[in-house]
């Protein structure tokens, strides 16, 4: 019984570890590039998501917010 709780420690240490070294976006710029992104591609219908978008497939916008994401915000003008 005693090995099976030391296993779990370890788990959940290296667990924590692991997540650590993950790195996350800041608030502004998640913003920012959701707003780029709803400019480039326009939903159909203003806040519902599901009704999709006037140009551009799913895979396309996900490309672009995280060419966004990556970039710092920074997206050359182009049209989609």
């Amino acid at each position: 019984m005693g090995g099976t709780k030391s296993m779990g420690v370890f788990v959940v240490c290296v667990i924590g570890l692991m997540a650590d070294n993950a790195s996350a976006i800041s608030l502004e710029l998640a913003k920012k590039c959701n707003a780029l992104t709803a400019e480039a591609y326009p939903p159909r219908v203003i806040g519902n998501p599901a009704a999709g978008s006037i140009r551009g497939t799913g895979p396309e916008i996900r490309a672009y917010y995280n060419k966004c994401v990556v970039s710092g915000g920074e997206i050359p003008e182009q049209k989609p």
